[in-house]
């Protein structure tokens, strides 16, 4: 999955909690973020004001989290687990966890994304 492909499915996908998301898309997203997070700062600080990035944050934060759910179903892990992001061991944790392959085949939160490649 190329980085297009993965901001337009994390776009469709804006508050879908089930499913799978392969390491590409989660990992693309993140870059994503993070690009448009700087971009933001650099013009709020051009402005004076934290606005911009403020309303970056909100925008993503769904998507963000349904991203993240969906990279753990990948795993075959509940996405209650994403609450260990409140931590700093369980954000550690998580980036890990994040950089597996996912399940061959079906798991429990469904086909795999990536079958048909």
């Amino acid at each position: 999955m190329g980085f297009g492909e993965a901001i337009s499915s994390g776009f469709s996908h804006y508050v879908k909690f089930d499913g799978r998301a392969p390491r590409s898309e989660f990992w693309y997203w993140t870059l994503f973020g993070f690009i448009l997070s700087v971009i933001a700062n650099v013009v709020d600080a051009i402005l004076g004001i934290p606005a911009i990035s403020a309303i970056v944050s909100l925008g993503l934060l769904l998507p963000g989290i349904s991203m993240g759910i969906r990279r753990l179903h990948d795993i075959d892990r509940t996405g209650w687990w994403l609450l260990l992001v409140l931590t700093l061991i369980g954000s550690i944790l998580l980036i890990v966890w994040a950089c597996f392959k996912g399940t061959t085949g079906t798991n429990t939160y469904g086909p795999d994304p990536l079958a048909g490649r």
